[in-house]
């Protein structure tokens, strides 16, 4: 894409820089910390949203609370982006990042 800047008739080509965002390969999504949600809350949600068992759940659950963080699922963009986007109606801070040990 080329814009024209004006100037007495003289026209010289704008360098314009894409910003590409690599959207393919495996994401992970992060359900960080807060210090709002109860334990035994982000394990129901846990349950509800990712489909996990009891087990797994309070695993996971016990790594935020403890660790500040938890990777509670692994796998395409889309799908990654539509467990973010339910964590997050469920009131969990829940962020998306690239799993670079699949590259």
């Amino acid at each position: 894409m080329v814009s024209l800047i004006g100037g007495g008739g003289a026209t010289t080509p704008e360098k314009v820089v894409e910003n590409e965002t690599d959207l393919s390969g495996v994401w992970n999504v992060v359900v960080l910390n807060d210090p709002v949600n109860l334990m035994s809350y982000v394990t129901m949600v846990f349950k509800r949203v990712l489909g996990m068992e009891q087990s797994q759940a309070e695993k996971h659950m016990l790594e935020v609370h403890e660790l500040g963080r938890s990777v509670v699922w692994t796998g395409d963009r889309e799908k990654a982006e539509a467990y973010q986007y339910q964590l997050q109606e469920w009131h969990l801070t829940a962020i998306l990042e690239k799993n670079e040990s699949s590259a």
